[in-house]
């Protein structure tokens, strides 16, 4: 049975997971119904569109600016070890909302860990915030055998903020690790809240 998670809660993927290879990271929210607006000129609200993202640091550095961040823009890294499997744009229906894997035997040595962050696309634009936004949830599971190892909850309220760093995975040793973070930011790119690992 998987783990839930606190925030701020370290677990060890690799020592309950023998042979742990791949992870899939799924990443999942929903949007708070918003009041129907009954004017017959009223703007449709947009929907809040919630772009995930893996950030690789090398000794917890952005060494290689945008060329180490997998995102909707760049769905593979270089090295193919990281790959983002498609933008959701609604954050409609149940289950995971974007998916990142990550290859573990196929990652360099020198990359020591990866954050795992979602922003809101053009979230000062459209004024929206997470405070918009519902059932925030990041799991961790085996991609070999489907098992889910870990599950962090985010139950906080997030009004104002535009970003979150979810957690990181990060090697320690021989060991892989998972840190359940949950900070908010007011960052509102990817590029911005990339700037917080230079």
């Amino acid at each position: 049975m998987a783990v839930s998670l606190q925030k701020g809660q370290k677990i060890s993927l690799t020592k309950e997971n023998t042979g742990l290879e791949t992870i899939l990271i799924g990443l999942g929210w929903d949007e708070v119904e918003q009041p129907k607006k009954r004017f017959l000129f009223s703007q449709k609200t947009e929907d809040v569109d919630c772009d995930a993202s893996a950030i690789l640091l090398k000794n917890g550095k952005l060494a290689n600016g945008k060329e180490d961040i997998v995102y909707f823009g760049q769905l593979r890294h270089k090295t193919d070890a990281v790959r983002h499997m498609g933008d959701n744009l609604t954050g409609a229906g149940d289950g995971d909302d974007e998916q990142i894997i990550v290859e573990l035997k196929k990652l360099p040595q020198e990359y020591d860990r990866i954050v795992v962050a979602v922003n809101i696309y053009s979230a000062r634009t459209r004024n929206q915030h997470f405070g918009m936004i519902r059932n925030c949830f990041i799991r961790l599971v085996d991609a070999k055998t489907n098992r889910e190892m870990c599950k962090y909850n985010l139950s906080e309220n997030y009004d104002g903020m535009t970003a979150m760093i979810f957690g990181e995975v990060y090697r320690k040793g021989n060991e892989w690790k998972f840190n359940a973070i949950g900070q908010p930011t007011q960052d509102n790119s990817i590029s911005e809240l990339a700037r917080r690992f230079q």
